[in-house]
């Protein structure tokens, strides 16, 4: 039977402070210096290929084609880890030794960054799948204790929490990578190692405050069975879970939309957007400052986000607000489309992006955690949660890749997102008023 535990402030803050230590990865590698750093190095780099081109397996593809089919291999991993995992971790109450496991493993592949060579491409993009596998499983444990960790009542503002700090300490961490670049001339490279670090240190807090609830089991050959007897008890229960079944079929189809937008954001600027030089020359792609500006603002934008989507949900519901959400999330697809050509416009997408990405990112795990049954089980029910957005994810991104790829632009890749936005708020609408299958556990979501 489900034992709340009594957290405590410090234990909390713990859990929050994981987010301000692991979103360096989102931001540093996912959104703003990696990708610079990306197209700079694979432009006209690789033998046989011009322009945006690249080889990779003997094959040209464009530079961004091979980025998210990379990111899409990385998610393809975590969905089968994930799940496998999480059910031995809550065999074993471990699941803060996972959490470490892949929180070192994806730090140390965005420290080895550092090596990245593309003549030697198919080797470097093992960093990126690792990273992303790394970043996506460790997340995945963490995002299983805030059930524990607070009501249900509470766990919208502790996700907010969460989110915040992760936004604040990724501005932290990449205003020092500029001042790094910019002032010192150090290596973009080197901004790949202090991730790594940063990642691994600050975790080291989390890890030595967050508690669990350890079971008294050793391992052995028969973990992994009982692990799979964990995941298809929780899946069992998920199907006769109405609510949960149905927000989790929401999910699935508008977090292909968010997700893919917030990996693919800062390339669109590269590629879609025209400035004029200090030449007076009309050129394609943002300037790296002004690229950097835009993700600035993304970050900052994101706190008040979340923290006004936090108070909204108190307000309204979190099912209606997030209704509010994904109805912006599809006008910014279209502004994208029709309006965005010059930088001014780039900023007015991107601070309204990062309004809608805190919110949306929290309100989405905290409502996830509400719909949840009296379990013990918490890793194996977040792992359907990660699964089902990752598998979303690999969708956007594969789909964003092939348009790209066969109408030469992005903007058909951006135009299509909104097709997710739109079913997913559909789908909102059909959740569920009240779960019948579960005693005692109605909220108001």
């Amino acid at each position: 039977m489900f034992e709340l535990m009594k957290a405590t402030k410090k234990e909390q803050n713990a859990w929050a402070m994981y987010d301000w230590a692991n979103s360096t990865y989102n931001l540093v590698i996912g959104t703003a210096i990696f990708p610079i750093f990306y197209s700079a190095v694979t432009k006209d780099a690789s033998d046989g290929a011009e322009g945006d081109n690249v080889i990779f397996f003997g094959h040209i593809f464009k530079n961004t084609e091979v980025l998210s089919y990379s990111l899409a291999l990385g998610m393809a991993m975590v969905c089968i880890l994930a799940p496998t995992l999480a059910g031995v971790a809550d065999y074993l109450g471990r699941k803060k030794m996972f959490m470490r496991l892949f929180c070192y493993l994806g730090a140390l592949s965005c420290a080895s960054l550092y090596f990245f060579d593309v003549q030697h491409l198919e080797r470097s993009m093992l960093s990126i799948v690792f990273a992303c596998v790394g970043f996506w499983c460790s997340y995945a444990f963490a995002n299983s204790f805030l059930p524990e960790l607070a009501e249900p009542e509470e766990q919208d503002k502790l996700s907010a929490k969460g989110f915040s700090f992760g936004y604040a300490g990724s501005v932290f961490l990449l205003v020092i990578n500029l001042v790094m670049i910019q002032v010192f001339d150090i290596s973009a490279r080197w901004c790949f190692v202090t991730v790594g670090v940063w990642w691994i240190g600050f975790a080291h807090y989390t890890f030595y405050h967050l508690k669990e609830h350890k079971k008294d089991v050793k391992f052995n050959t028969k973990v992994i069975g009982n692990g799979f007897n964990e995941l298809r008890k929780v899946w069992g229960q998920m199907k006769i879970t109405t609510r949960l079944k149905g927000y989790l079929i929401a999910f699935f189809v508008f977090s292909m939309g968010v997700q893919t937008i917030m990996q693919m954001a800062s390339l669109f600027g590269t590629k879609e957007v025209t400035r004029i030089d200090e030449n007076g020359v009309e050129v394609v792609g943002l300037a790296s400052g002004q690229l950097i500006v835009a993700v600035l603002l993304v970050q900052v934008i994101a706190i008040p986000g979340a923290m006004i989507f936090s108070w909204a949900s108190k307000k309204w519901g979190n099912l209606n607000t997030l209704k509010i959400a994904l109805f912006i999330w599809a006008g910014i697809c279209l502004f994208a489309y029709f309006v965005v050509h010059s930088p001014m416009e780039f900023y007015i997408a991107a601070g309204s992006i990062g309004f809608i990405m805190g919110g949306t990112q929290s309100l989405a795990r905290s409502t996830y955690s509400k719909f949840l049954p009296e379990t013990n089980d918490h890793a194996s029910f977040f792992s359907f949660y990660d699964v089902t957005e990752k598998v979303g994810l690999i969708i956007g991104l594969l789909a964003f890749g092939y348009l790209e790829g066969s109408f030469g632009s992005m903007r058909a890749s951006v135009l299509a997102l909104i097709v997710f936005f739109f079913i997913g708020l559909i789908l909102v609408f059909l959740i569920p008023k009240r779960e019948k299958s579960i005693e005692g556990r109605v909220f108001r979501v």
